[in-house]
């Protein structure tokens, strides 16, 4: 019995790479054995005639997409190539004929690879979506599927379980991880009463909950849906070399008519449209656009397709998320005010120590920063965990309390005074803190805030210097916290308290006025903005994969500062290409002129033709 062997994956790839795009590969074969059957000796004729096949057959689909693109009053630069393959079907000039539909469908194939991917995004969405919940029936439960929970029925979520549908809490604590769905990293407490969404993860705890939509209208399906429709009403960006090609391909057509008014021969018709095919819009741009990404690839910026890093050099308009994007994502220390006669210092050392169990994320910063001052902390003893309110355990003898204020406040053998009571909730209100008992007396508060990236202010006032005339924030969080980010962010206008959907509506409404648009996010909630946006640029580094697969461009490095970088290297690498462009187009229009005086034959004009393409690569490739 023979052994079977798996295929290696990378050939995989290339088979289906082959089966996805047929066309440039069949015409590269084809070239390269044509080239080999007439070097045999005797066989010029045969090795014309496979080019020739291979020409047909090749260049049949192109013309023939070519020619209905017309009859829809599609006039763009595959017209030239069109003509041009016609032209050297009939003329017997296969070699220029098969260069011209192996740079056609070659072009066309990288440019669908890249956009195509996009997709992906929409599978990561519905594979991370939830697919069963658990319902009770009375004293019995049961496992169904999503799109079977109906409103008002009452659903078991365990620690672990993604929320099935939106609803409200009946019963039970837990710690919910809504960052994917609101962007904000510090874990939601939910208590009977809690409204609760769908793709929100529970940490800790365990709770009933009342089934307030169904699975096809709950917050989760809604972003999956928002995606869906951003990406097919997303418009095709017109690319340069058809902007270009709507005036040149009439200025070719019409020396063609005059070669042949003037000689009377098809051959000169040729000549004219080979020297005219549109080599430095077919070549020049995609070279220099490689160069762009290869650039922008060395600042750990990956560009997904050539129309978008077309297009955000010409940006009028950025937005950016906040948390996660123009803030570092996670709480941090903002101050400690500490009672009973404690100092700052004692009060961090005591709760830095008592937290080390804890997985909160604001437990982690306070451990963070204790132990960034203090070195080693002490290990806690009967640590005791609340979800969603606080924790108690025992540190150098003492029982420290650290959590919610209702929750410290069950742990006082010493209570406070009302009057005491309201300075304190005032204290904190609006604002993210933690309170902290020792030995059953009020010990402090230890306050937080969401921290600016280093050199965010910087950024702003380099993208403003570069042009832009539109710095947005765009957040689910509430508008003090948002306005404190922005004011340190050098950013006056603010967008706050806005789910989703709404995210999207201002994207769009931006992209009315200022034409072309940059989302800049990271997060789930973010995946329809990034998606609607003209270019969506998501930080890579920690972000969501489906924020990153739904953008056009990818931060790999956590450095939002890197987005002026981005527009930089598009404008320069526009320029380089516009300028390809206009000195190849300029030599083609020399060479038609000279060739529909019947100085130039076919043969003699593709290599004409490759001259001048070879002086086109050279100059595009300094876009790298």
């Amino acid at each position: 019995m023979s052994e079977s062997h798996p295929v290696p994956s990378r050939s995989r790839g290339f088979a289906a790479a082959v089966r996805r795009y047929p066309i440039p590969f069949f015409a590269l074969t084809g070239l390269v054995a044509g080239l080999i059957v007439g070097l045999l000796p005797g066989r010029h004729i045969l090795g014309n005639q496979v080019w020739l096949a291979v020409l047909i057959i090749g260049g049949a689909p192109i013309v023939a997409r070519t020619a209905v693109g017309l009859t829809r009053r599609k006039f763009n630069a595959d017209v030239v190539a069109m003509l041009a393959i016609l032209v050297a079907i009939v003329t017997g000039e296969s070699f220029a004929g098969i260069i011209i539909v192996l740079m056609q469908s070659g072009g066309e194939a990288l440019e669908d690879y890249a956009t195509s991917r996009a997709q992906s995004s929409l599978n990561e969405l519905i594979a991370r979506a939830p697919r069963k919940a658990i319902r009770r029936n009375g004293t019995s439960v049961e496992e169904i599927k999503v799109e079977e929970v109906r409103v008002g029925d009452s659903l078991l979520v365990r620690q672990g379980d993604i929320v099935p549908v939106d609803g409200i809490v009946i019963t039970g604590e837990a710690e919910m991880d809504e960052a994917a769905l609101t962007g904000e990293p510090v874990p939601a407490s939910k208590s009977p009463g809690s409204g609760i969404v769908s793709g929100s993860i529970t940490l800790s705890g365990a709770f009933e909950m009342r089934a307030t939509r169904i699975s096809s209208e709950s917050e989760y399906e809604r972003i999956v849906q928002l995606v869906k429709e951003a990406q097919k009403r997303k418009p095709r960006i017109q690319r340069i070399a058809d902007k270009y090609a709507v005036y040149f391909t009439p200025i070719t057509l019409a020396v063609s008519a005059l070669g042949y008014l003037i000689t009377g021969r098809v051959d000169t018709v040729l000549a004219v449209l080979v020297v005219a095919t549109p080599c430095p819009l077919i070549i020049a741009t995609p070279i220099a656009i490689i160069g762009g990404i290869n650039k922008a690839a060395k600042q750990s910026i990956v560009v997904k397709s050539g129309a978008s890093i077309e297009q955000v050099g010409s940006a009028k308009a950025v937005a950016f998320d906040k948390t996660g994007t123009l803030t570092v994502g996670h709480p941090v220390i903002d101050g400690i005010s500490p009672f009973a006669g404690y100092t700052s210092d004692r009060l961090l050392y005591l709760a830095g120590s008592a937290e080390q169990l804890s997985t909160h994320a604001v437990a982690k910063s306070i451990v963070s920063e204790a132990r960034q001052k203090f070195g080693d902390l002490k290990v806690p003893r009967r640590f005791m965990e609340s979800p969603g309110r606080g924790m108690t355990a025992e540190v150098e003898g003492d029982n420290i309390s650290v959590g919610s204020y209702a929750y410290v406040e069950e742990t006082l053998t010493v209570h406070l005074a009302d009057e005491q009571k309201m300075k304190l909730k005032s204290a904190a209100e609006g604002v993210l803190a933690s309170y902290i008992s020792v030995n059953g007396v009020f010990a402090g508060i230890i306050f937080f805030r969401d921290q600016l990236r280093p050199g965010v202010k910087a950024m702003i006032e380099k993208l403003q210097a570069m042009g832009i005339t539109r710095v947005v924030m765009l957040t689910g969080d509430n508008r003090e916290n948002a306005a404190v980010i922005a004011s340190s962010a050098g950013i006056s206008e603010v967008q706050s308290n806005l789910l989703p959907v709404q995210k999207v509506k201002f994207i769009k409404e931006m992209g009315r006025t200022h034409g072309t648009t940059l989302m800049v996010g990271d997060g789930i909630n973010d995946a329809p903005a990034l998606a609607s946006a003209t270019v969506g640029i998501a930080m890579g580094a920690h972000g969501s994969g489906v924020s990153s697969e739904s953008a056009d461009m990818v931060l790999l490095v956590d450095d939002v500062t890197l987005v002026p970088e981005i527009i930089r290297i598009s404008r320069r690498m526009m320029a380089v290409a516009k300028q390809s462009i206009f000195v190849g187009l300029g030599l083609s229009v020399t060479l038609m002129l000279i060739a529909a005086f019947g100085y130039i034959q076919p043969a003699v004009g593709a290599i004409m033709q490759e001259v001048i393409d070879a002086s086109v690569i050279l100059n595009a490739l300094r876009a790298r």
